[in-house]
């Protein structure tokens, strides 16, 4: 069987959730005697390569990579429907005739790439790992930070969400004076909405292409998702999701696999407990509350693990917010993927602050596979995996004074934290992840 997966970015630069999967099930299925392909791509503003279609070898896999620098986004709808792409994709599915394809994320690709494979007649799965299909910003998170449900009737909403982000970017003097506070930056996406029906030359031509790209968003997507035979999602809460907001074609949960020893923890007499953070150092990551709930935190510290590279402001408010702990936070950086075992061993509690809903997350699972206890937001891409009082600690999302409350009451007895990882397991690995979509590929096939 040949089998091309599609990932928006890949390793070895990029190594998170979706581009992890791609490894682990791509990596599988070549194991298993069938012929796997990767194409993926470089993001605008990353370092260039020599030409437009790059082809690379990755730990024993054929990688394609289309360097995205040479053919940008020009206005919204090219993040999502670029049309310039579909020579490119059609060219290169030509060349490799596979007989399923299996999509992980249309970022960079964008959902031209659909219309292309129906032309070809190729059998083609999805696997969701956010909210890319029906949300502006992925994460399916309001402009004030709210959890959404998806786009409104008026796409008011996702004119508020494009505002903010423009306003963070371009620093641009007028949208930052409307979106400083949350209320204002709605009420501007109210008026700009009412002005392109009723007035829309009074809206500058930057804007009124933008909120038509909105506009028509939801149902480009959706009329595009139509071209799927399947999808997979890794959690219960990540499948209604998709089902609320009109994804009608079979919609498989399927959760994640992981590979790590998951042998029981080591004892360690008489250390402060330590608590951990894994994962992108950012704000919808929300490591900012965690730090703020530990400034009054005694006998316990906390370490920190990613990239401080990515949002550099960020981190610098981090580490200024840090010094009121004193010497009990540490950032470490990034590590390597196998070096992720030896780190859980030497945390008690891995804590997960979310403000976005989160879809399973690897490290999640992680944590959870090696006995480590997790306290994580109240969101339920996470909460299905977690029991509280058994496994873990649920918290109202964002609320550090809360979290402070959980982590405050584990140092007080921290004998529970050696209880509590007993209770901790997580015994879904790879292989059975890939056998059901091995399944899902013969069953299309």
């Amino acid at each position: 069987m040949k089998i091309v997966y599609f990932v928006h970015c890949f390793f070895p630069e990029h190594f998170y959730g979706s581009e992890t999967y791609t490894l682990n099930v791509a990596k599988y299925m070549q194991q298993q005697g069938h012929q796997v392909h990767i194409i993926t791509a470089r993001f605008p503003g990353e370092v260039e390569a020599e030409t437009f279609v790059e082809n690379y070898d990755f730990d024993g896999l054929k990688v394609t990579s289309f360097d995205k620098n040479k053919l940008p986004n020009k206005r919204v709808k090219d993040t999502y429907y670029q049309d310039e792409m579909r020579g490119p994709l059609r060219e290169k599915l030509k060349e490799l005739q596979p007989d399923i394809i299996h999509v992980v994320h249309l970022i960079n690709h964008t959902s031209v790439l659909l219309e292309v494979i129906n032309e070809l007649k190729i059998p083609v799965i999805a696997t969701f790992t956010d909210f890319y299909g029906f949300c502006f910003n992925n994460k399916l998170q309001a402009a004030d930070e709210s959890l959404c449900k998806g786009p409104s009737v008026s796409r008011t909403n996702c004119i508020a969400c494009y505002l903010k982000a423009t306003s963070d970017q371009q620093k641009n003097k007028l949208l930052n004076t409307a979106t400083a506070k949350t209320p204002l930056v709605n009420v501007t996406a109210n008026i700009a909405n009412l002005f392109m029906r009723v007035a829309p030359s009074f809206v500058p031509a930057q804007y009124r292409t933008a909120i038509s790209d909105l506009k028509t968003r939801p149902k480009t997507m959706q009329s595009c998702y139509e071209y799927f035979d399947a999808a997979i999602a890794p959690s219960k809460f990540l499948k209604k999701a998709y089902l609320n907001n009109h994804f009608e074609q079979p919609l498989y949960l399927q959760n994640f696999g992981v590979d790590i020893d998951r042998s029981e923890k080591k004892v360690r007499e008489h250390q402060p407990l330590r608590i951990g953070f894994i994962g992108q150092i950012a704000a919808h990551k929300g490591v900012d509350i965690l730090i703020s709930a530990f400034e009054n935190i005694n006998n316990a510290e906390l370490h920190i693990y990613g990239p401080e590279d990515q949002d550099k402001s960020y981190v610098s408010a981090l580490k200024k917010a840090a010094n009121v702990c004193k010497e009990k936070v540490v950032f470490h950086g990034t590590f390597y993927p196998e070096k992720m075992a030896e780190i859980m061993q030497e945390l008690d509690f891995l804590v997960i602050p979310s403000r976005w809903y989160e879809n399973s997350p690897l490290v999640l699972l992680y944590a959870l596979a090696t006995h480590t206890p997790v306290i994580v937001s109240d969101v339920e891409g996470m909460t299905e995996f977690v029991i509280h009082g058994v496994n873990g600690y649920v918290f109202p999302m964002g609320s550090s004074d809360r979290l402070s409350e959980i982590i405050s009451k584990i140092t007080q007895n921290p004998e529970n934290a050696k209880l509590m990882s007993k209770n901790t397991h997580y015994s879904r690995t790879t292989k059975d992840m890939a056998d059901d979509v091995l399944t899902l590929y013969e069953s299309l096939i």
